[in-house]
């Protein structure tokens, strides 16, 4: 079988997309062993490695399986959900829930760890966040979640960077149809100023405990009003 050879770049992701395509397709039914590493690199026009970290990218998703001494078998003609796909399901709730638990301790790592840098982005995320109250909710709910990145990104952990990541376009429309939905921002445009000045100096002033409490009253306010949708 000819599976047509691919254009140069980027190799990995096209030799994916073609092998998941096969296999999604039929082409290989469950528990059928894939031809070997050699064999597919000739048909695919690309280098073994290419096929090696394609194959891995199949198994991440739960579509092949490596057998030691036996070779690669297809263990699936669906991918498994991903983290992504299994947050824009979730109920807003269970995700807010989720997101307490990463972000205070980001922001109490950021009390600890906060560069001169990372102040100066703090300040001025406050102050885009109260700037933007001036503007529409969808501008103010982007502001607002700038403002929770730059904490993040203070923490210094790449790992609560990347989780925080995965949130940020579930938490953006959902923020912003419970803003539009509730009115928030009727008698108070900049809605939650006080607690994120409060954040942003107890996180500035290195007080760990502050910064966390700060933030988790914050949220949980953020909480028990989507609890009363």
């Amino acid at each position: 079988m000819s599976l047509g050879a691919l254009r140069p770049s980027p190799l990995v992701e096209q030799a994916t997309e073609h092998l998941r395509e096969q296999i999604t397709g039929g082409e290989w039914a469950v528990g059928t062993k894939l031809p070997g590493e050699t064999t597919l690199a000739k048909s695919l026009g690309v280098g073994r490695s290419t096929v090696r970290e394609a194959l891995r990218a199949l198994a991440g998703a739960g579509l092949v399986q490596a057998r030691q001494g036996a070779g690669v078998f297809v263990t699936a003609t669906e991918p498994k959900e991903g983290w992504s796909t299994q947050l824009r399901q979730a109920a807003i709730t269970d995700v807010y829930e989720v997101r307490m638990l990463v972000e205070v301790e980001a922001a109490q790592l950021a009390a600890q760890r906060r560069t001169d840098d990372d102040v100066t982005a703090l300040h001025e995320a406050l102050a885009g966040r109260r700037d933007a109250a001036k503007a529409g909710d969808a501008e103010y709910v982007e502001a607002d979640i700038a403002l929770h990145q730059a904490l993040v990104a203070a923490a210094h952990n790449p790992v609560l960077t990347g989780l925080f990541t995965e949130f940020v376009p579930v938490l953006e429309q959902r923020l912003l149809d419970l803003v539009e939905l509730l009115n928030l921002r009727s008698d108070h445009p900049n809605y939650g100023d006080e607690g994120h000045t409060a954040l942003v100096d107890a996180v500035v002033q290195g007080d760990a405990e502050a910064a966390g409490r700060a933030l988790r009253d914050e949220l949980r306010r953020t909480l028990a009003l989507l609890h009363s949708l």
